[in-house]
């Protein structure tokens, strides 16, 4: 099973399967992506959600080293303290303005304590905004420049300046 599944289109016809699978077809299937037996505890939903992540990691790859890495010391540190800090988000300053250039028109939002305001209506979130402006689905992280695309950084052809400028009422911090 496992050189059906490398082929992209074999695994979405797996994937499409599982949920009609009993429980025992989802061990089965679990021993021969796994390599081990599932435990008794898990969930049948588990089993499905992880038959299918390992199916697509096979298929299409896993984690990126640096993201494995990363779980790797999460994991020990949660080992060895009991408890996983991760590292925090950059956080956006109330105040500061983000400026993005769309289509030919330029858009200024404003962070607050609580969102964004984006023409006086407040936003809970910046894909929100971004969903107004684009009309799409947006990671508003990823539209505003807060966020790298993994696609376009590893095009050779990437477009130089693609990053949205931020301005910032404390340029030092």
């Amino acid at each position: 099973m496992s050189r059906a599944i490398q082929d992209v289109t074999a695994c979405r016809e797996a994937l499409a399967r599982l949920p009609e699978l009993d429980l025992g077809g989802l061990r089965q299937q679990w021993r021969t992506l796994y390599k081990a037996e599932a435990s008794p505890h898990l969930s049948r939903e588990l089993l499905v959600r992880a038959v299918a992540y390992r199916m697509q990691e096979v298929a299409v790859g896993g984690l990126r080293l640096p993201r494995q890495r990363q779980l790797r010391q999460i994991a020990q540190q949660f080992k060895q303290t009991g408890a996983a800090n991760t590292p925090p988000r950059p956080e956006l300053k109330p105040g500061t303005r983000l400026l993005r250039e769309w289509q030919g028109r330029t858009y200024d939002v404003l962070v607050l304590d609580d969102g964004f305001s984006w023409q006086n209506t407040r936003y809970r979130s910046l894909s929100a905004i971004a969903r107004k402006i684009t009309g799409t689905a947006w990671s508003g992280p990823l539209f505003f420049g807060l966020k790298r695309n993994r696609l376009a950084t590893r095009r050779s052809s990437q477009v130089p300046g693609a990053g949205a400028p931020i301005e910032s009422p404390d340029a030092a911090g």
